[in-house]
């Protein structure tokens, strides 16, 4: 319901009301400025995307507070996003109103980050924290529209991944001492840090020659699910790793509990396996970390003729498309497949080679 009328003091007032039933008014001193008003306001009703322009007036900072509290996830994920909220956004825009924000501000926002000489991916990050905050808004009517459009963001600046090489994997395994069968085991797996320290003995079943991945330790201690749902998979792995985990367990003389324990009995934590490594790293004269075991497992399957597919599933990626960001300069280059089929189509058989040269 809508309408227009004339005040005794000769203002015109346009109201209408909303579907809440709440009344909205304004008052112009032309009848036509009234009605070109009130024609945007019931355009935007009919296409869906009415706001009351009293919820833009609502600061970032509290529309960010409100939305963190109904988020689900990791606790992990949670502190990276309040982190981001936090830490950054807030500090750069919380006070302003949420409808004041443009574009430019949110690429201000990414310049200021970049700045700091964040990482590209810490940037990216943020990035989208802020891009799902304003999303919800949208959502929620309290914008008519996301300013996180057309934002130019800073490019990873990672390097391609250098494997590392099967003598620097063995340094690595007598770097760590009794726990070398660790290495052994990302390395031939392909397994996350935190997927190694959840494992119990009874996840290993040396008779089929598979690990069973379903929790993970985090930094915090905490046995949590695994990083996603494709991250939980049976891990098919050869009988090095096999001979390698059953000569470490008889060495602990244990047939259950943790897979990996400290000097304790008690399962192995992430801190205490960084130092361990960071001095098996110094020894072997390998400046990676824990997950560059991770990426010799997935060059090795490349190398073995492994599709994307099984590469996806046995390092348990969300998707396929992660595999070939993180891999794809691993896998045989177009132009060299391109030369080698063409060869066996174009050379002729040895033996059809050699009747035609006979005397």
């Amino acid at each position: 319901m809508a309408n227009i009328e004339k005040r005794p003091d000769g203002v015109w007032r346009a109201r209408y009301y909303d579907e809440t039933g709440k009344q909205h008014a304004k008052h112009f001193r032309r009848k036509t400025d009234a009605q070109t008003w009130l024609d945007e306001v019931t355009a935007s009703v009919v296409r869906g995307d009415y706001v009351d322009p009293k919820t833009a007036r609502t600061l970032l900072r509290t529309y960010a507070a409100k939305w963190e509290k109904v988020q689900v996830g990791r606790d992990s994920t949670l502190s990276v996003t309040d982190n981001a909220v936090r830490l950054h956004i807030n500090p750069e825009l919380g006070d302003r109103r949420i409808g004041s924000i443009r574009q430019s501000d949110i690429q201000g926002l990414v310049k200021t980050l970049e700045g700091k000489e964040l990482a590209a991916g810490t940037v990216r990050n943020i990035y989208d924290t802020a891009a799902r905050i304003f999303a919800s808004a949208v959502d929620d009517r309290v914008i008519p529209s996301s300013p996180c459009h057309r934002i130019k963001l800073p490019k990873d600046d990672k390097g391609e991944i250098v494997p590392l090489t099967l003598v620097q994997v063995r340094s690595l395994e007598a770097g760590m001492g009794s726990l070398g069968a660790a290495v052994i085991t990302l390395a031939g797996s392909g397994l996350r840090i935190g997927e190694l320290l959840g494992l119990e003995v009874s996840d290993v079943d040396f008779l089929r020659r598979t690990i069973r991945v379903q929790r993970q330790r985090a930094q915090s201690n905490e046995l949590t699910p695994p990083k996603s749902k494709s991250s939980a998979r049976t891990v098919p792995v050869g009988q090095t790793v096999i001979d390698a985990l059953a000569a470490y367990l008889k060495a602990e003389d244990r047939k259950t509990g943790p897979l990996f324990v400290n000097v304790f009995g008690r399962p192995l934590t992430y801190r205490q396996w960084k130092p361990l490594w960071k001095a098996a790293a110094e020894s072997a004269e390998v400046k990676a970390t824990a997950h560059a075991l991770r990426h010799f497992y997935a060059s090795a399957l490349i190398a073995g003729g492994a599709s994307v597919k099984q590469v996806q599933t046995v390092l348990g990626h969300a998707s396929a498309v992660v595999t070939l960001r993180t891999y794809a300069h691993l896998w045989p280059g177009d132009d060299d497949r391109t030369r080698s089929i063409m060869d066996a189509v174009l050379s002729p058989p040895k033996d059809s080679a050699r009747t035609e040269n006979a005397p």
